[in-house]
């Protein structure tokens, strides 16, 4: 019995001592990619890359917006053959700005995930450089319940990415 005390004893004497010597560094991902210098290239990028797209389905929409509105007005005086004909028209131009705006939606999507998971690699590589560089034995960045301060290198992670 006495021996197994003192094994354990010796046992988290040990496990304390290795626990002591660890350096330790824990990184805010959700930060970095909302403050890192590419995140911000990337928006620039992505907005430029649709603008055209996005530009022509806010015409679409505002076309749309005025025949409705000339409809209502002219609804009153044109007979219900043809105002039924328009009504199809208004009805199929809608399912159309809807379908496009859609695809639109999902193209973004898409390319943003696209670039945000190239920001991840090279946030990974920088990681990696910075632990051989600095010596650490552990950097965590998902799921961590708590970090204190002291341990946080997320601003040095964002000053390499600055590089």
């Amino acid at each position: 019995m006495k021996k197994n005390i003192l094994s354990l004893f010796l046992l988290v004497t040990f496990s304390l001592n290795v626990f002591a010597e660890l350096k330790v560094g824990f990184v805010r991902v959700d930060e970095i990619l909302k403050n890192a210098p590419q995140a911000a290239e990337s928006n620039k990028k992505l907005e430029a890359e649709f603008k055209t797209r996005t530009a022509k389905l806010k015409k679409d929409i505002e076309a749309l917006n005025k025949n409705e509105q000339q409809f209502k007005k002219d609804s009153l005086t044109i007979p219900d053959d043809e105002k039924e004909k328009k009504q199809r028209n208004l009805q199929n131009s809608r399912i159309d700005i809807q379908r496009t705006e859609r695809e639109l939606r999902e193209d973004i999507d898409i390319r943003r995930r696209d670039e945000i998971n190239q920001l991840q690699v090279k946030i990974t590589e920088v990681i990696e450089k910075l632990a051989e560089r600095d010596k650490f034995d552990l950097i965590l960045y998902t799921g961590v319940a708590y970090a204190s301060d002291k341990v946080n290198i997320t601003d040095l992670v964002l000053k390499e990415l600055s590089k």
